[in-house]
């Protein structure tokens, strides 16, 4: 071997093994996708994570699973459509309060949220948050099907036009606080997965919604 392929040999070996030390003392690694067992992962952690007792008859358990874990994980949903941080936990369940979590069943995802006088102070209008859970037809949102669903996620027009009709310059038609801008561009199995956990959900009556 002459000088210059020894020198380059061992450079590559001291790269190689500036590479493990930095492996071994820093744990450096290449993140894979497959790591974290893609969406089998989130399912498991999606029931793990449900407050409340899921209805799995004629249900897809992977869906309703996926969507457990995108509406308690990811989206925090229980946050507006339940009745207000008063209610949504139950005594001592409060981790804002650094208690053990216990989400409030009676108001899980039941609505009732009033996000007071809208757009100023003193407007005569209150957006309040939808009953997501289903009704006595067994669809969620007070009846709505998934193609309902689905457009009021990408378009925010509310098929059942309980919103308020904000004047200009708000687009009258169009939900005002849900984030469905941000929604909108979640894909159709994401959106499916959240419509098949909200059917998997126990009913929470309320106005205009009969178990």
């Amino acid at each position: 071997m002459t000088l210059r392929s020894s020198l380059h040999a061992g450079g590559i070996l001291a790269i190689c093994a500036a590479c493990v030390l930095t492996v071994t003392v820093f744990g450096v690694r290449t993140l894979r996708a497959e790591d974290d067992g893609g969406d089998e992962a989130k399912v498991r952690r999606g029931f793990r994570i449900a407050p409340v007792p899921l209805n799995l008859r004629h249900k897809n358990r992977a869906l309703v699973g996926l969507g457990s874990y995108i509406v308690n994980a990811v989206g925090e949903c229980n946050g507006c459509h339940s009745a207000g941080p008063q209610t949504q936990f139950l005594p001592g369940g409060n981790p804002y309060f650094a208690q053990p979590e216990a989400v409030n069943p009676a108001t899980y995802l039941g609505g009732g949220r009033d996000f007071g006088p809208y757009p100023g102070p003193t407007s005569p209008t209150h957006i309040v948050s939808r009953n997501l859970t289903p009704d006595h037809t067994g669809l969620p949102i007070g009846g709505d099907t998934f193609d309902e669903f689905r457009e009021t996620m990408r378009t925010g027009v509310d098929p059942d036009l309980l919103h308020p009709n904000l004047p200009p310059p708000f687009a009258g038609s169009l939900l005002q606080i849900m984030p469905w801008p941000a929604y909108r561009h979640m894909t159709d199995r994401d959106l499916r997965a959240i419509y098949e956990y909200l059917s998997a959900i126990p009913c929470v009556p309320g106005p205009g919604h009969v178990c």
